[in-house]
């Protein structure tokens, strides 16, 4: 299995890259990947998602120890994810205590997935503007530049704010997935191209596989994507693409 991410500043953007990604283990066979997108007419909107990516990683490695020591806990996927969203809000809300920070300064979209590498099957979830791609078909979730925030609802009923939420997709028979933020959907010709052909970048980023071998596969397409056909992402692009 090969896993690629890259993290872009969108070409409208001047100081700094408001998304950011990680990907981190749990235990020996699943894996939480996410990518945040920070409002940009909010407040340092780069905070927000960094923030949020680095609670999903404590999350992350809590969730290790988890299955280190209880060993016969048996959650399913739908459980997991619904266990590190409430975690998610509960650190969030104390970090919003502790810093006494305002809620323009945690606004950011999510989109998280959990896969289960030994049973193949996994869990996205996207809370606000995004796109996902599994085995070539791609969704792509937009509200109307208007995401819902889940730091919007940081004061009500978890349980309650989590039943309402439907950009779910559960998959199994894995063969080649991405997510993405809404900045994939943004790139523009910037300068004349070398190439005449027209390309997709969406398709090019989520579904091609040129540079397959290389670790830095995405990268690269970023890379041919401005300088051969002179386009780039005017909004902040993160993506994550796993292949089998």
């Amino acid at each position: 299995m090969n896993i690629y991410s890259a993290l872009q500043i969108g070409d409208y953007h001047l100081n700094h890259c408001e998304d950011f990604l990680i990907i981190k283990s749990i235990g020996s066979h699943k894996l939480l990947c996410a990518v945040m997108d920070g409002c940009s007419t909010a407040m340092e909107s780069q905070f927000a998602s960094a923030l949020t990516g680095k609670i999903l990683r404590k999350i992350a490695l809590g969730k290790s120890y988890e299955e280190m020591y209880l060993k016969d806990r048996r959650d399913t996927l739908e459980e997991e994810l619904q266990d590190i969203m409430k975690q998610l809000f509960n650190e969030t809300i104390a970090v919003k205590n502790i810093l006494f920070l305002d809620e323009k300064e945690l606004l950011t979209t999510l989109i998280i997935l959990l896969y289960d590498q030994k049973e193949n099957q996994g869990i996205v979830l996207c809370i606000g503007d995004g796109l996902v791609c599994i085995n070539g078909k791609i969704t792509e979730f937009e509200n109307g530049n208007k995401p819902d925030y889940f730091a919007y609802h940081l004061k009500e009923d978890f349980e309650n704010w989590y039943q309402k939420q439907i950009q779910i997709i559960i998959f199994d028979d894995l063969q080649d997935i991405s997510i993405a933020t809404d900045g994939i959907s943004t790139f523009s010709k910037m300068r004349k191209a070398d190439a005449e052909e027209n390309i997709h970048p969406v398709e090019y980023i989520c579904i091609d596989k040129e540079y397959y071998n290389s670790e830095e596969m995405l990268f690269r397409k970023l890379k041919k994507l401005e300088h051969h056909y002179g386009m780039k992402p005017t909004d902040d692009l993160a993506v994550i693409r796993i292949i089998k």
